[in-house]
């Protein structure tokens, strides 16, 4: 739903028309890694004993996987990973997304599939040779919600680690007005590549490219190759407050923000319950916070919030009204366990008329 705002979008953010020949018929294409979430609310003191930094994502071994599998008591199985979350929810939401990452062909690959495509998102599953010879499963996420509805999760790439560029279609990621990379498979020397090739190919298709810092902790690790790529591969950066502090080395949320605005992106921040703020080319909007009655568990909230964001922006919407959009799809998961929605998102925009009815 086009509005006033959408003529700062265009100036923003040039690429993001479909185009005329009909190629380019997908909203978002994401790259990232196909992980199964092993989700279970735990105390504490509890968290402490498996050994996971509070608040973190910490990748893990098999064994420890395995490990923190076995101490925890029902878990609960959902087919996740950030940025294919993002594409779900943009899929709930009414657009049209597409999935690439690397699976093992074993029976939680093909389960992962499943369930990924019967939330109507495309899903490009690549199946590496290396990974089997390897002996690598699907990958998974041990995530432990505290009571404080923060979560500490613990990552083991599996077969995720596995993927090339060869296993990123050049003709599936040219279908996107936008691609999307998750900041997480950064970890991966051989996926790095991937992303540069999906990048490159996003922009000979006159597509954009967006980058989710994923987490501080690797945005820690890759400050610099993440500064790099907003010279010449990224078109929209995508990070909550202490992400984007840190990718700049900014001492305060003014001074990260000063740094955004040098870099002539479109930026959008998150900042919990004080909402969002994204630059434009009218320069830095502030973006109140949706309404939630009680935060459960804050998984998931980053790659919804992407999810209406980056909806927004391919379906006529400007910068502040995608992330309204974003605060809204925000708060619902955040409402509930887990980092997929339970609720309509498209009736709930709707609802705050941000969609028509």
């Amino acid at each position: 739903m086009p509005t006033e705002d959408a003529a700062t979008a265009d100036d923003a953010q040039p690429r993001l028309e479909r185009s005329e020949e009909g190629t380019r018929d997908l909203d978002v294409v994401a790259i990232g890694s196909p992980l199964l979430d092993v989700i279970e609310l735990t105390s504490a003191e509890q968290l402490a004993q498996v050994g996971l930094e509070k608040g973190s994502m910490t990748l893990i071994d098999l064994v420890t996987a395995n490990a923190v599998q076995e101490f925890m008591g029902a878990p609960r199985y959902v087919s996740g990973g950030s940025v294919a979350n993002t594409t779900a929810g943009i899929a709930e939401l009414g657009g049209r997304a597409g999935f690439v990452g690397a699976v093992a062909d074993d029976e939680v690959g093909r389960t992962y599939t499943e369930n990924l495509r019967a939330a109507g998102v495309e899903f490009e599953p690549h199946y590496s040779e290396s990974a089997a010879g390897d002996g690598l499963g699907t990958g998974r996420c041990v995530v432990l919600i505290t009571e404080d509805a923060d979560r500490t999760m613990g990552t083991y790439l599996g077969a995720a680690s596995t993927l090339s560029p060869e296993g990123v279609p050049t003709s599936f990621v040219a279908r996107a007005s936008v691609v999307l990379l998750e900041g997480y498979l950064w970890d991966v020397p051989a996926a790095k590549e991937a992303m540069r090739h999906a990048a490159a190919t996003a922009h000979a298709s006159e597509g954009s490219v967006a980058l989710s810092l994923s987490d501080p902790f690797c945005v820690s690790r890759h400050q610099r190759e993440f500064l790099d790529l907003l010279v010449d591969d990224v078109d929209i950066l995508l990070g909550n407050e202490e992400e984007v502090t840190m990718l700049f080395g900014a001492s305060s949320y003014r001074a990260a923000v000063e740094a955004a605005e040098e870099t002539g992106l479109l930026v959008v921040m998150t900042r919990g319950a004080q909402g969002a703020v994204v630059l434009t080319a009218r320069g830095l909007e502030e973006v109140p916070a949706a309404a939630v009655e009680r935060v459960v568990d804050t998984t998931g909230a980053g790659d919804l919030f992407a999810a209406g964001f980056l909806f927004g922006l391919t379906h006529g919407m400007g910068p502040v009204e995608s992330t309204t959009l974003g605060g809204l799809c925000a708060a619902e998961v955040i409402s509930h366990t887990g980092a997929r929605p339970e609720a309509d998102l498209k009736a709930l925009a709707a609802g705050a008329g941000l969609l028509p009815a």
